[in-house]
């Protein structure tokens, strides 16, 4: 039994380095169902259910304090990618469709709350989960943060988060042949030649990790200083807000240029998953398949809103896919779409996912909110 901080953090640093590098130096296929974040989650809430950490005094306060001074610092280095002035160029179209992705997603998820009845708990779940398929995973963390998700209920958002998101991938790639089917029926006439010249938002050059962490842990600190003057519901979620603030302001300085920023804060979200895994025991999982349904319906809400706005609106099945798919699945999945459509088109990908890591946090917290709400 680990009884020390010191043997604690080495076991979460130890984890989070063996998964990553199982993940990306190795070509084991488990890794396109489960990414990373999954399989480390997992393997903490193993060691958790199996007694190997003891919750001394001294454990839990730096598993407080590593949570708390890690996230903000994740959040701004994760917003430090986006470059507005690209996202603009992607034209009405596109941008319509990523509007409508984003508002289906947060209807969805208030008309699912309604039919299956989330307790307290599972709606601030379900609320992390909106922020994950409105962002990603990093802010699925935030988002769970500050509604105050305990960690088995977590473990359930996570758990339908990788299923769900699975599946949809691989149905938005089946639908890439019939393309042309949805465009007659749609009436689209969109040209999408253009958008092969816009450039991706990611930096280039040597990577600055040293300051990049700094820049983090001062942005950590003023969030946290800010927080206690500027309220927002609660005190993490005011840290949350700040932090995101903060990072979208540095996206418009120099400071977006200072490469290394993803892989950083790639790296902080991998430990805080690693943290959330390590307090999470879970002795009933029984429950755990009502919450996959839900999820499988609040996709298909998704879907047919999509389908209808397309219709109104002549949108294409390149638009609305990639929109939906950057939301659901981020930057690892909605590139890879955009791809199979046309090489050219990956940027898209890349800049619609980037711009979930803002949207992600926000969407989320009043998504989580309304649904909290509405189970009290």
């Amino acid at each position: 039994m680990i009884t020390t901080p010191l043997g604690y953090l080495f076991v979460i640093a130890l984890s989070v380095t063996f998964f990553h590098l199982l993940a990306t130096r190795t070509k084991m296929r488990v890794f396109e169902y489960l990414p990373a974040v999954v399989m480390i989650y997992a393997f903490m809430m193993l060691l958790a259910s199996l007694g190997v950490f003891h919750y001394n005094e001294a454990i839990n306060n730096v598993y407080s304090q590593t949570k708390a001074n890690l996230l903000p610092a994740m959040l701004f280095l994760m917003l430090l990618e986006i470059d507005f002035r690209h996202f603009l160029k992607l034209g009405k179209k596109l941008l319509l469709a990523y509007i409508f992705a984003v508002s289906s997603i947060a209807f969805s998820f208030i008309v699912v709350a309604l039919l299956f009845h989330f307790n307290k708990d599972m709606a601030a779940a379900f609320g992390a989960l909106a922020g994950s398929w409105m962002g990603r995973t990093a802010n699925m963390v935030a988002v769970g943060s500050a509604l105050g998700v305990s960690e088995d209920a977590f473990a359930y958002a996570l758990v339908v988060d990788s299923v769900n998101y699975t599946l949809w991938v691989m149905l938005l790639l089946f639908l890439v042949p019939f393309a042309k089917i949805f465009n007659r029926f749609t009436k689209s006439e969109q040209n999408l030649a253009y958008l092969s010249e816009i450039g991706c938002a990611c930096a280039m050059g040597a990577k600055r990790y040293w300051l990049l962490i700094a820049l983090a842990l001062e942005a950590s600190l003023l969030s946290q200083l800010l927080a206690n003057y500027v309220v927002i519901l609660n005190k993490t979620t005011s840290i949350v807000i700040i932090a995101t603030l903060l990072g979208v302001f540095g996206s418009f300085t120099r400071l977006r240029e200072l490469n290394g920023s993803n892989e950083v804060a790639t790296t902080m979200l991998y430990i805080l998953i690693a943290l959330i895994g390590s307090k999470a025991v879970i002795e009933n999982f029984s429950g755990l398949g009502i919450y996959v349904v839900a999820g499988f319906v609040i996709l298909l809400l998704h879907a047919a809103f999509m389908a209808v706005g397309a219709k109104l609106f002549k949108l294409d099945l390149f638009s609305i896919a990639v929109a939906s798919l950057a939301n659901i699945g981020g930057v690892a999945s909605a590139p890879i779409l955009a791809a199979v459509y046309d090489k050219k088109l990956v940027s898209v990908g890349v800049l619609m996912a980037i711009m979930g890591y803002l949207i992600g946090t926000f969407g989320g917290l009043f998504v989580g909110e309304i649904l909290v709400k509405m189970a009290g």
